[in-house]
């Protein structure tokens, strides 16, 4: 598999981002990328919101926006897939060139705006797969709804029966408006309809934040999410900020920024989360990981779970393995018999 990749890498980093990604898309629908060999170490299975999970290292969001290769996902051995972020509608998402690489910082620049099929499309897609192993569901709003708590209501309610776990994003930077979801009041009445909307599923709601957030907005979306029942939480999504070494001839573009200059903030993040829901509610770290180190400090942090996605446009396929291999020798390494136990020990 990491043959494969180091062969088509070249190749992929000079087409346009989009069209590398739509093609990676297809070779995985058409089986064309192998499966992970071998069962996981044990010490990396973890039991997390009521879901048994093999490993810690999942998939994040924007991959996979449609539904398209969950399966395939899961069969390179990440130990859960999150589709989406789905809207009611399906919608374009802003004009292109919408992807810019910066290879020299191991990041990338996206300002796609929830570019997506529809809720049908990925819902019909789910509903046909054989649902095996886990595969989460991140729902948004549509760009020109007034009533975002409508759509959010709409996606948690046709995704509920069909995902082993929901996340609300408002936190991309990406449609107007967006982030201001995440203050207190509206923050409060959206989570209420999400979890409503949920019905007797009992499938577990997270709230996706951003890592731009004020001491005051981050003490407050804590106190929402513990007040409102949901279920956990996701740190972080890509950030405004831009630090001073990036490549100044595509720094400038609009957009979230995703990657290895996230790395600090977002695990930053995770702790201060961990400490302000006092443990209460579990974490999904992201942001920047891109080795078992990475991922251990997410771990020690306060993460329950982990996420990449912008570390595979580098580091191809093959990494997801890497990761966990180092992930389980650290472990073993530092005493720990499980996942759980290494939880917040940072």
């Amino acid at each position: 598999m990491s043959r494969l990749f180091a062969a088509a890498r070249p190749l992929l980093l000079r087409l346009d981002p989009e069209t590398a990604h739509r093609l990676t898309i297809r070779a995985l629908r058409a089986g064309l990328v192998p499966a992970a060999r071998g069962p996981d170490d044990p010490v990396l299975a973890t039991r997390v919101f009521g879901r048994d999970f093999p490993n810690p290292i999942g998939l994040a969001a924007g991959f996979d926006k449609d539904a398209e290769v969950p399966d395939a996902m899961l069969r390179l051995g990440f130990g859960f897939v999150e589709v989406g972020t789905v809207t009611p509608l399906p919608q374009a998402g802003n004009p292109r060139p919408r992807i810019f690489r910066l290879p020299a910082s191991g990041a990338v620049i996206n300002r796609l705006g929830f570019n997506n099929a529809g809720l049908a499309v990925a819902a019909g897609r789910l509903a046909e797969r054989d649902p095996r192993g886990i595969v989460g569901a991140n729902i948004g709003k549509n760009k020109d709804q007034t009533d975002a708590v409508a759509d959010y209501a709409a996606g948690a309610a046709v995704m509920a029966p069909l995902a082993d776990y929901l996340v609300v994003n408002v936190s991309s930077p990406n449609t107007p408006g967006l982030r201001a979801l995440q203050g207190r009041e509206p923050l409060t009445e959206l989570l209420a309809a999400v979890l409503s909307a949920r019905g007797s599923t009992g499938t577990p709601v997270l709230l996706k934040v951003a890592p731009d957030l004020t001491e005051e907005d981050e003490a407050d979306v804590a106190a929402v999410a513990l007040e409102s029942g949901i279920d956990g939480l996701v740190v972080s999504n890509t950030t405004l900020a831009r630090p001073v070494d990036l490549d100044p001839a595509v720094a400038g573009q609009t957009g979230g920024l995703s990657g290895v200059p996230l790395f600090d903030r977002s695990t930053a993040l995770v702790a201060t989360f961990r400490r302000l829901t006092q443990g209460r509610l579990p974490i999904v770290g992201v942001g920047g990981v891109r080795s078992g180190a990475d991922a251990y400090a997410k771990i020690r942090a306060g993460a329950s779970l982990v996420q990449l996605y912008t570390g595979l446009v580098y580091g191809g396929p093959g990494l997801v393995g890497a990761i966990k291999r180092d992930l389980a020798a650290r472990l073993k390494a530092d005493g720990f018999r499980s996942v759980g136990e290494a939880v917040g020990a940072g």
